[in-house]
């Protein structure tokens, strides 16, 4: 959780570490992860940048009551921007099997086909939600797990 909240490489090395000793997946320790790493430590104040900026140039043209269209198409483009970088680029939710041996499962079902059975510390990326099932991401395809298993991490 904390690692959520303020990333950091160190901890993250760390993290892989205990994870392989233990056996668990979804702790990769590879170059796209470190500069995932770096991108999500400096995400939020580069938000807040960009939404401080966009309110202070949305007052000065309102104030400006003759501005020029080139201005005003300029700003609705970094608006697009803005909520770009808002929507599209923000960490996906990730969750951590709470309970030994949580069964995978091949459809949001009791009765769909078991692909394996995941560990407690198990990271699973969550693609959505479906009834009482989260459907997330398993050796690059979709499976599906109780969601008393998962604890998801916002």
């Amino acid at each position: 959780m904390a690692q959520r909240r303020k990333p950091t490489y160190a901890t993250w090395r760390k993290m892989t570490e205990l994870a392989q000793s233990n056996r668990l997946t979804g702790y990769s320790d590879t170059w796209k992860s470190s500069l995932l790493i770096t991108f999500r430590r400096y995400y939020y104040s580069v938000l807040q940048g960009l939404l401080i900026g966009a309110v202070l140039v949305g007052v000065l043209l309102l104030v400006r009551y003759r501005a020029s269209r080139a201005w005003w198409l300029t700003y609705g483009i970094y608006l697009a921007a803005v909520a770009f970088y808002l929507n599209l680029l923000g960490a996906s939710p990730v969750g951590l099997v709470a309970r030994p041996h949580a069964a995978l499962m091949a459809g949001p079902s009791a009765g769909a086909a078991w692909l394996t059975t995941a560990r407690a510390g198990d990271r699973l990326l969550v693609r959505g939600r479906q009834d009482i099932w989260y459907r997330v991401e398993w050796r690059n395809r979709d499976a599906y797990i109780r969601r008393n298993d998962l604890l998801l991490l916002q």
